[in-house]
């Protein structure tokens, strides 16, 4: 489901009031909780915090002129979508998050790769997602990005 917007402002003005206020509050614990580096940004369609191309002028493999992502939130059709690229490409951190999830929700979890899915709003963990946003700095990001594409 994509939302047309070109700032985040725009995108969260046409959610639903409660997917709103659960993206508004994702949102604002990436800006609490991500380490410096990363920056607030709509691509892809969807909100989230990038590696700026004045960290990493590469960008992103797919799309060289697009900064490169990290973390995302998005509004679909029948849940709230948590991306975190470093948890795609970090075993132990799929590890941690699948182990702590059960001490922090009600309902089991619904995951993809590196897609969170959140059906209900009032189950979503939000205690866990800042610990999650701790978990990787920018540089970290980039080495392993780094170590998984530039062969």
């Amino acid at each position: 489901m994509r939302i047309p917007a070109s700032t985040v402002e725009e995108y969260i003005s046409k959610l639903p009031e409660d997917r709103a206020a659960a993206v508004s509050k994702i949102l604002s614990i990436f800006r609490e909780h991500l380490p410096a580096g990363f920056e607030e940004d709509l691509s892809y369609g969807m909100p989230g915090f990038v590696v700026p191309h004045s960290m990493y002028p590469a960008g992103y493999h797919c799309k060289p002129s697009e900064p490169l992502p990290f973390m995302s939130v998005a509004s679909q059709k029948n849940f709230v979508a948590l991306y975190h690229m470093g948890m795609y490409a970090t075993p132990e951190i799929i590890q941690w998050w699948e182990a702590e999830y059960p001490k922090h929700a009600k309902r089991k979890l619904d995951m993809g790769k590196s897609c969170i899915r959140f059906k209900n709003m009032e189950d979503i963990p939000y205690e866990l997602i800042a610990e999650l946003a701790t978990k990787m700095t920018a540089e970290e990001w980039i080495a392993k990005y780094e170590s998984a594409f530039k062969k």
